[in-house]
This record gives structure tokens, C-alpha cells and sequence, in this order.
């Protein structure tokens, strides 16, 4: 019974699944997603075990597909998450998340100072890539915030 596959996680039958997700991820990825607001049934799961990474998390959004800048966005909190669409059960589409160059209007500025956390200015950031870290330099006050980013809804 060791070497017996199984699923930990249940099929869907149209959707999105986000895999290779790193566990401590995971609710970053349903606060950027919104996934709270989601009428359709949502699986996840984490401290899944992964021959690659150790242990993972996954989800499964039912009926409903991301947008590319939500995957985009993905990339700055699980870069090497893995978007499959799902069609008929099927896998119909893989997906690499992509760190975009830019973000505006989604990650408050880590800076209690910045002009954006004091006045109604949009924040934007240039993304900075440390080998496989993720960092966003702020446009206004240039202060760089490395890993935790504070998602703005």
C-alpha cells in the first residue's frame, strides 16, 4: 500500500488549479485572488507532500479562470507556481506565473512615511529579483521591501 497512488485533493471538472505553491503562501494567494469573496466551491490544501519542494499548498477554483494579471501577481508571493486550466476534467492549458516588472495599486508601501500611506496616491513599484527572492522598490520613497508584502484589497 506505500507506493499506492492517490489524490490528496479532488479533481475538479472546469476551472483553475494553482500548484507548486509554497505553503507559508498560501493565504497570500487567496487575499490576492480575493478568494474570500468566491461563490464558486474552492479547494485548497496545505503541507501537501512535494518531491520537489518538501511540502506544498494547491487550489482549485471551480467555474472561474484568472485573469493573466492575477497570475502575474501570483509570481510575487510563489514564483514557481504552477496554472493549470481545466476543462472537462481535463488540463487544457499550463500556465508558469511570470514576475511582472511593475505593480501598481496592489501591495501598500512598507514605509509609514511614503507619500502613498499619507495622501490618496496610488502605489507603484519596480520589482527587483535577488535570485530566486522577490523585492518591490517603491516609485515615491525608493524604500525596498523584500518577501512580505501587505496586499491591498
Amino acid at each position: 500500500m506505500a507506493n499506492e497512488k492517490h489524490m490528496e485533493v479532488r479533481a475538479i471538472e472546469n476551472g483553475t488549479v494553482i500548484d507548486h505553491i509554497p505553503a507559508s503562501s498560501l493565504f497570500k494567494i487567496i487575499d490576492i485572488l480575493q478568494l474570500e469573496k468566491e461563490t464558486n466551491r474552492i479547494t485548497f490544501g496545505t503541507n501537501l507532500e512535494s518531491k520537489r519542494m518538501g511540502t506544498k499548498a494547491i487550489i482549485k477554483i471551480n467555474d472561474r479562470y484568472c485573469r493573466p494579471e492575477e497570475i502575474n501577481r501570483i509570481a510575487l508571493v510563489a514564483p514557481i507556481a504552477k496554472v493549470n486550466i481545466i476543462k472537462n476534467y481535463q488540463v487544457t492549458e499550463k500556465l508558469n506565473v511570470e514576475v511582472p516588472a511593475h505593480v501598481e495599486e496592489f501591495v501598500k508601501c512598507a514605509n509609514p512615511t511614503c507619500i502613498t500611506n499619507l495622501q490618496p496616491v496610488k502605489t507603484a513599484f519596480e520589482v527587483l529579483k535577488h535570485g530566486d527572492q522577490i523585492a518591490l522598490k517603491c516609485r515615491y520613497c525608493e524604500k525596498t521591501t523584500y518577501q512580505e508584502f501587505e496586499i491591498i484589497k
